[in-house]
């Protein structure tokens, strides 16, 4: 190799001089020759090849014994050299696709971007966290004439397929608006979406909610999704907003059904994925009731609060480290 000779006459200089000095400059001098042979991409061979013929220059009467251990090196140091070629190369290439993954994260973040409805007579808190850098969750706020219409979906699975389907649902939705005043209609046409656009082994389950503004009622269909919660503040009590419906791209011919209540002033509707309820604190999976309970204990703040007091300590409780993706929605009336 054409830097061989340059590199086996300066390494002799520099070995002869440490030999017979021994002092600290020239140990420096050794590192700075280290990193230019790093810059040089020398293979670890090549140096000890070049430490073995200065021996034998400055040494000339070395024993054999020496400078075979030299050759078992050099042999050792070949396996090293192709090895630490592969790792450079396997890191590289994860540099890259951490790279990669960290813009598709950015792009699924602005076309996923949803604005919380400001209304004066309701309250809306909103946290969506991704366990990772891709979010396996999607929630969107829509108002319109016919009201505020929510959504809240979770693509079992995680990672980049998770996303693509995530952003799939959002360009379907907005492609029907025309239903969007029956929830049962939107799910039952993003199923079909879903049944023939996406992997039979990937599934999505959703809730989908409107508000009307004028009657102060909440309509609903839900497509296995999580179950809510409700808090009654009359009744100061919680119950599960249950609504059956098969999950999205099972079967295309599927009816789902459509549920509403009244709400009144203090009351609440909790929405989330199962990232919530999944959430693992002392060794095993929390109870409904104990969120219901973290709820009510923070009732009386605004919305934004709650639902941010809540994810803070399901996050300090699992170390700082998410399980699954985790979405929280709390809509509060306040008037």
């Amino acid at each position: 190799m054409e830097y061989r000779h340059i590199l086996e006459g300066k390494y002799i200089k520099l070995l002869k001089s440490y030999i017979d000095e021994q002092n600290e400059i020239n140990l420096y001098q050794g590192q700075k020759f280290s990193r230019k042979t790093i810059e040089l991409q020398v293979p670890p061979e090549e140096i000890v090849n070049a430490h073995r013929k200065a021996l034998q220059e400055i040494f000339p009467d070395i024993q054999d014994e020496v400078l075979a251990s030299l050759d078992f090196l050099l042999e050792v140091m070949m396996g090293y050299g192709l090895a630490y070629q592969e790792h450079q190369s396997l890191r590289d290439q994860q540099l890259e696709i951490k790279s990669e993954i960290q813009i598709a994260a950015n792009v699924q973040k602005t076309l996923l971007d949803t604005s919380v409805p400001v209304i004066d007579y309701l309250d809306i808190g909103v946290i969506s966290v991704p366990a990772k850098q891709m979010n396996g969750d999607y929630h969107h706020f829509v108002q319109d004439d016919n009201g505020i219409s929510v959504a809240v979906a979770d693509v079992i699975g995680k990672g980049i397929p998770a996303a693509l389907c995530m952003s799939m649902i959002k360009y379907a939705m907005d492609s029907f608006p025309e239903s969007r005043k029956n929830p049962n209609q939107i799910l039952e046409n993003l199923n079909r979406v879903v049944e023939q656009n996406v992997d039979p082994s990937m599934f999505i389950t959703m809730f989908y909610g409107m508000y009307n503004e004028d009657k102060h009622r909440f309509t609903y269909s839900s497509a296995g999704h999580e179950p809510g919660f409700y808090y009654d503040s009359e009744q100061d009590s919680f119950h599960d907003l249950n609504a059956k419906g098969l999950v999205l791209g099972v079967n295309h011919d599927v009816s789902y059904d459509q549920y509403e209540m009244d709400v009144k002033p203090g009351d609440m509707i909790i929405l989330l994925s199962d990232g919530v309820t999944e959430s693992r604190i002392d060794g095993g999976f929390v109870e409904r009731s104990f969120i219901t309970e973290l709820i009510h204990k923070y009732k009386h703040e605004d919305a934004q609060l709650i639902v941010e007091r809540i994810y803070r300590y399901f996050e300090k409780k699992q170390d700082f480290h998410l399980n699954d993706d985790f979405t929280l929605i709390i809509i509060k009336r306040v008037v």
